[in-house]
């Protein structure tokens, strides 16, 4: 039912004016899914409440209410059409009533971890593009058909949201940074083992999908308590991101699986200065795929101590930092991180290898990403110790992966299983620090493995030619051997 009914959206939303690509259509698609998901949440605590003998008070003032502008309904449940807005006046309400009146929560709210405080910053964030308002009548009905009420609906929802998220990022390079599979994310999340109780941050959050996946994993971890609740909605997800897009599509993505106030802040991650993070500040875990090939200006890198243009480098040295003493993490980074020569490169490697203990590095194939012709590796380690042992998986596909042909999990079960024990395989193998140091002056740490079988080197046409003429002679050498036989 979502599948079809965001495909039909999508289809109206072609034709609107305002809405001109993939990006536009999740962003319009989002704000309308929002209300209607706060209309079920709200009938939900108000059935919960009459429950208990107590008496719920709405989020929002009666106009604003989705039963009423949107959606209102006749004595047989359907639509009707005499109070539904329509055209100019659904336009007209949206964009100079609605939005205005939900822009205003940010400020009243009581604190920043309030679901006040996120619709106020979503719609201070958003604004109506669908410039038809009979078009936006169209997309109201069609989500008014959908249901959040059960947790089978609710999860339906949200895998098909990130789908959309996906789509968004295969449709254009800007979104693609919004992205990361999710078969890779759950892998990642599984290898790092969360425990509830630990503060799990993300600073380039995009979609929020290691955040989301973190907490689906959490909450199967155990059977919950109603402080494990409190404790994963409130004090376990941090994030922060740059990009006012990927902000909106994060903290929705959060709410729609289940984390009512996410905490995503929206900043320039790389504007905080180093030398300012106190131990206050740090988190036990870090999941994060910053973006690829970004580059930050002079201002920004002289917050760190290893100045470099290089975005995911920046990225790394913030991720290091803001760690706890024994904390976890998981980065994905292009692979050409491992043996770049420039002094940046070399410095961040030494820096990691001495101050953090790199016990895993998965090395994956060209196509993960879809849309991205970067290669990437997830670099895992604990801050604390050094490095002495370095273990290498190198991810060897049997296909080329692609849009239609894309990563699952089975792909990544070896490297889980083996990952457990560190062990040599094929595909697997052990790097000692000290002797790589003794090797090479700049910490190279390039995935050659050694375990891996040499394919044999294509023969030239002329060593081809010369070898038939040789069988040949031989076949005739034999042929007249019989022949004196005879």
């Amino acid at each position: 039912m979502f599948e079809q009914t965001f495909k039909n959206i999508d289809d109206i939303l072609h034709k609107d004016a305002g809405c001109g690509s993939e990006l536009d259509y999740v962003e319009q698609t989002s704000w309308v899914l929002f209300l209607k998901y706060l209309a079920d949440l709200e009938n939900d605590k108000a059935t919960a409440a009459e429950l208990t003998g107590k008496v719920y008070k709405p989020l929002l003032d009666n106009e604003y209410q989705w039963h009423v502008w949107a959606a209102p309904k006749d004595k047989d449940g359907k639509l009707d059409h005499h109070k539904a807005l329509t055209g100019d006046d659904l336009a007209d309400f949206v964009n100079i009533k609605l939005f205005p009146y939900l822009k205003k929560f940010k400020a009243e709210a009581e604190s920043a971890d309030t679901i006040e405080y996120k619709i106020g910053e979503i719609f201070s964030e958003l604004k109506n593009r669908i410039q038809s308002g009979y078009n936006l009548r169209e997309v109201i009905n069609r989500i008014d058909e959908l249901r959040f009420r059960t947790h089978a609906e609710k999860h339906e929802m949200s895998h098909l949201y990130e789908s959309k998220i996906q789509n968004m990022g295969n449709a254009g390079r800007n979104g693609g940074e919004y992205y990361t599979p999710r078969p890779l994310i759950t892998t990642i999340v599984k290898v790092v083992a969360p425990e509830i109780g630990n503060k799990i941050y993300d600073g380039a959050v995009g979609s929020a999908g290691f955040l989301c996946e973190a907490f689906t994993y959490l909450q199967n971890s155990k059977k919950l308590t109603t402080t494990d609740v409190t404790t994963l909605q409130k004090h376990t997800f941090y994030g922060k991101e740059k990009k006012s897009l990927a902000y909106i599509i994060g903290t929705m993505n959060m709410i729609f699986h289940g984390i009512e106030a996410p905490n995503i802040i929206h900043t320039n991650t790389l504007a905080e200065n180093l030398a300012d993070i106190q131990e206050k500040d740090r988190y036990d875990i870090v999941l994060a795929n910053p973006p690829f090939g970004g580059k930050e200006r002079a201002e920004v890198q002289q917050n760190f101590p290893i100045k470099t243009g290089e975005t995911a480098s920046l990225f790394l040295q913030h991720f290091i930092k803001i760690l706890k003493a024994g904390g976890k993490a998981a980065v994905v980074i292009k692979n050409t991180f491992l043996s770049n020569t420039d002094n940046a490169s070399v410095a961040l490697r030494k820096q990691l290898l001495e101050s953090c203990n790199l016990h895993t590095v998965l090395d994956l194939p060209g196509g993960t990403f879809t849309g991205a012709g970067v290669k990437t590796v997830v670099l895992f380690f604990e801050k604390g110790s050094a490095t002495k042992k370095v273990w290498f998986y190198q991810l060897n596909l049997d296909r080329n992966l692609g849009k239609t042909n894309a990563l699952n999990e089975k792909d990544l079960a070896d490297f889980v299983a083996l990952q457990k024990t560190k062990a040599d395989s094929e595909n697997s193998w052990s790097v000692s620090v000290a002797e790589l140091v003794e090797a090479n002056s700049t910490y190279d740490l390039s995935a050659k493995n050694p375990n891996k079988k040499e394919e044999a080197a294509l023969r030239q046409p002329q060593q081809i030619l010369e070898e038939m003429k040789a069988l040949d002679e031989e076949s005739a050498d034999i042929l007249n051997s019989i022949l004196e036989l005879i």
